[in-house]
């Protein structure tokens, strides 16, 4: 492993995926870099709540939603690794399976680390998956936690 992507939210499970990414990344002396995507539409929204704040003029443009993305990667990683790691964090706005696959394409990633939701196959196919659909269009490892 030369350079580990995770991908991180805003759970628990994910402060854990990080701690041990982080350890194995270390541990061969691979690049790590931490991925939050935001949604299209969760940036949408919150263009128009800035936009409807009165007597206040907010540029909250792309530029602005990939900073606030790559500010929440880097307190995930401050949280969880400290000063004991070093990682890189990056925030891409976009469908979450394009910006993930695109990040690892860029930077070269070659194992990917994502937390899935446990699904029954059902539930997959109606709801989709994007752990699924990640270990589908990866030419790499992917480790997906499910805990």
């Amino acid at each position: 492993m030369d350079t580990a992507l995770v991908v991180v939210d805003a759970s628990e499970e994910t402060k854990h995926l990080v701690a041990e990414a982080g350890e194995l990344a270390d541990g061969v002396g691979a690049e790590l870099i931490l991925l939050y995507v935001t949604p299209d539409e969760a940036f949408e929204e919150r263009q128009e709540e800035l936009s409807a704040i009165p007597d206040i003029d907010v540029d909250y443009g792309v530029a602005s939603g990939v900073e606030e993305a790559k500010g929440f990667a880097r307190a995930v990683g401050e949280q969880v690794l400290g000063d004991d790691v070093e990682f890189t964090p990056v925030g891409r706005i976009g469908e979450d399976k394009e910006m993930i696959l695109a990040e690892a394409r860029s930077t070269g990633a070659d194992h990917i680390f994502i937390h899935g939701k446990q699904r029954s196959p059902a539930g997959k196919a109606v709801f989709g998956d994007i752990a699924q659909s990640v270990i589908l269009d990866f030419d790499g490892l992917v480790t997906v936690s499910t805990s």
